[in-house]
């Protein structure tokens, strides 16, 4: 089974907890069957906890709890690498650096809701490029 390397974006976590059967759902899916390895660091876990309990999602702690701890279990722990590139949003950055270190052993992507906030790269997919990239090597 090939496996696929990405840092996800918030965004996407989010839109997978508030509507499953979906394509960020999908997503979320692949990484608890281990298809989709996910990349992250410490900055990144706190990111999703902190945006995950926002009471307008709605979204409730044991969700939460499962989600950070299915990525934290399938998926690697990496520290950034700085770059140099401009970003509109700050917070955007940590995906982004720890993306460019796991492209150092990876074919890592960057999987985000928010195309435009990145450089626009190969790497940088929206969910849905991620999922019909996967299946077109199924």
């Amino acid at each position: 089974m090939n496996k696929y390397y990405a840092v996800i974006d918030t965004n996407v976590v989010v839109s997978a907890l508030l509507k499953m059967n979906s394509i960020p759902g999908t997503m979320v899916e692949l990484v608890f069957t281990g298809k989709i390895v996910p990349i992250y660091n410490n900055q990144i876990i706190t990111e999703y906890e902190e945006v995950l309990r926002r009471p307008k999602f709605g979204i409730y702690e044991y969700e939460i709890e499962n989600i950070v701890k299915g990525i934290k279990d399938y998926g690697i722990e990496l520290s950034g690498k700085p770059v140099d590139d401009y970003f509109v949003d700050p917070k955007d950055i940590v995906f982004y650096e720890v993306t460019m270190k796991a492209r150092e052993e990876f074919d890592a992507k960057l999987v985000t809701g928010n195309i435009k906030h990145f450089p626009e790269k190969r790497y940088v997919l929206t969910p849905r490029q991620m999922i019909d990239m996967i299946a077109n090597e199924m």
